[in-house]
């Protein structure tokens, strides 16, 4: 397209000859016309025509012509007038009528020469002054021609090389075009081979981060086990100690028993030798545990879940001064609570210092005695 305006834009240049010498050829002609009407006109008995090849060399003939004449009717005049003068001549006769109108002609005939001659000099002259401008003129128009001419070869070559640099232009613009059309094709594959990369290490990513939760849940699956593991062994481990527990606590009651037993096999044997004094053994005996019963009910905080049918015994142990040296139980009430209660208010309503005041025989046998705990009273 660019092509094709540059090849309308060059147009063939224009012949100066058209039109440069079409207004001075029409002014020669006009003035070579009225020279010759005026020659025909002044001079009807002139010289033959001259040749009609050339106008300016005929008005140039005919100007010598009109010259010769001039000078010779000069002539004439002249000795006309040395003839009439006083100081050098006789007057002549004076002339008679025909030949004054002959001279009165020729002297208008004369003056009329010289005067077609000065138009005809001042014709000429306009002529080659006209001539000269038509000259310069075309000198002018040829020398316009000329630099039109190089301006139009200079804008042709500058519309040549113009479309030569269009078309340049159009190859490199093409050339970056197909340029910036790879580069999006590699950036197109570069970003398709990022987001192929991106979507497997996302897989990748979401791989591992199965894993990680599948070995997380066998972790705490393991850990589940092995604190459930843990659990039952320290559940095993809680029935063997209950276990131990019950067989000393029933070791501790058989051998309790073996001792009440054997304390009432002595009781029974000192029955005889304690005969005489057996009432008032058991008076003080009675009144020391009164005494003891007491202290031991206002100690005690009986636990608020007991009930009345909970009944436990507890055996004391006291020492010489009426302290506390042991407290078990004898008989159980099922709830452990209960019965350590009753052995705490055993040990607060402690020292029994009574027991000094009572024979020795008594305080032997008061050392070691039972008590039953029940929630309406302790006896």
């Amino acid at each position: 397209m660019v092509k094709r305006s540059a090849q309308m834009a060059i147009k063939p240049p224009r012949d100066p000859q058209d039109v440069g010498y079409t207004w001075p050829t029409v002014l020669a002609v006009a003035v070579h016309l009225l020279v010759v009407l005026f020659s025909l006109v002044s001079l009807p008995s002139s010289t033959a025509e001259p040749d009609s090849s050339s106008i300016v060399q005929a008005t140039f003939v005919s100007t010598e012509t009109f010259t010769d004449q001039a000078q010779q009717t000069t002539d004439q005049q002249a000795a006309l007038n040395s003839s009439t003068d006083p100081d050098e001549a006789e007057p002549a006769p004076e002339p008679d009528a025909s030949e004054q109108e002959a001279l009165q002609q020729q002297a208008d005939e004369a003056a009329a020469r010289e005067e077609a001659q000065a138009r005809a000099e001042e014709q000429a002259r306009e002529l080659q002054e006209a001539q000269a401008q038509a000259e310069a003129e075309a000198q002018r128009r040829e020398e316009e021609a000329q630099r039109l001419a190089e301006q139009q070869e200079v804008a042709a070559q500058a519309r040549e090389e113009a479309q030569q640099e269009a078309e340049a232009e159009a190859q490199r613009q093409r050339e970056a075009e197909a340029q910036r059309q790879r580069e999006a094709e590699a950036e197109a594959q570069r970003q398709r081979e990022a987001e192929a990369e991106a979507q497997r290490q996302r897989e990748a990513e979401a791989e591992a981060q199965r894993q990680r939760e599948a070995e997380a849940e066998a972790q705490r699956q393991r850990e589940a086990e092995a604190e459930a593991q843990r659990q039952r062994e320290a559940e095993a481990q809680r029935q063997r100690e209950a276990e131990a527990q019950r067989q000393r606590e029933a070791e501790a009651e058989a051998q309790r028993q073996r001792e009440a037993e054997a304390a009432m096999q002595r009781q029974l044997e000192g029955e005889a030798q304690a005969a005489a004094n057996a009432q008032q053994a058991q008076q003080a005996a009675n009144g020391f545990i009164n005494i003891v019963r007491r202290a031991v009910e206002q100690a005690w905080l009986i636990p608020a879940g007991a009930s009345d049918a909970m009944s436990a015994t507890i055996q004391v142990r006291l020492g010489p001064s009426g302290e506390v040296l042991l407290t078990t139980i004898a008989t159980s009430s099922g709830d452990s609570a209960f019965d350590r209660s009753a052995m705490q208010a055993v040990e607060h309503a402690a020292p029994f210092s009574e027991l000094r005041d009572l024979p020795a025989e008594q305080q032997r046998n008061l050392r070691q005695f039972n008590l039953r705990f029940t929630p309406g009273d302790v006896r």
